[in-house]
């Protein structure tokens, strides 16, 4: 690996159980790479859009609040496509976070339904694909990066070790109970 994962590893290891004649190893690196990209989606769809709502018991209403995450989850894909063509993959990728993305998302969208009449936003139905590509990367010039910067958690800190006290030693409930049923 020339740049090596996102995590800067230069080498991977992939075990697999195909045939030794059925693939190379650079092809099977490729495809599990690919796959990757699709597992950290849906990882992303379900931390950003909530596409797992335990509330929602009943397959059709789960099917439902999948679909409605996968669309949004397109639609940042297509705001982060134009980020990436005028900042640029790598800055984008190492410094955006698609979770603050997705906050501004609906967070505006609720304001953008009550402050646009519905008759200003008909244009961009006629909009063609190439003409609201040019659009988007327009908008995505005027985009602050900071504002929606990745605040990458720090290394984890050892807990510090518990001193307990001799003269007040934890008792456990369990074991006030057994000692009351006695």
């Amino acid at each position: 690996m020339k740049n090596g994962t996102r995590d800067g590893d230069k080498e991977i290891f992939i075990i697999t159980n195909l045939p030794r004649n059925a693939a190379g190893a650079k092809l099977i690196a490729a495809i599990y790479r690919k796959r990757w990209k699709t597992e950290t989606s849906f990882r992303e769809l379900e931390k950003w859009f909530n596409s797992e709502i335990n509330t929602l018991g009943y397959p059709p209403a789960a099917l439902f609040g999948f679909c409605a995450a996968l669309i949004s989850y397109m639609i940042l894909a297509v705001i982060k496509a134009a980020l990436c063509a005028v900042h640029g993959v790598d800055k984008i990728e190492a410094e955006v976070s698609g979770f603050y993305i997705s906050g501004e998302i609906s967070g505006v969208y609720r304001g953008m339904m009550i402050a646009i009449p519905d008759e200003e936003r008909r244009v961009f139905r006629q909009y063609t694909q190439s003409k609201f590509t040019e659009f988007l990367l327009r908008l995505s010039e005027n985009v602050t990066l900071s504002t929606f910067r990745k605040h990458p958690r720090g290394p984890k800190k050892k807990p510090k070790k518990r001193k307990s006290d001799p003269e007040t030693p934890h008792v456990s409930t369990a074991k006030l109970i057994a000692m009351r049923k006695k």
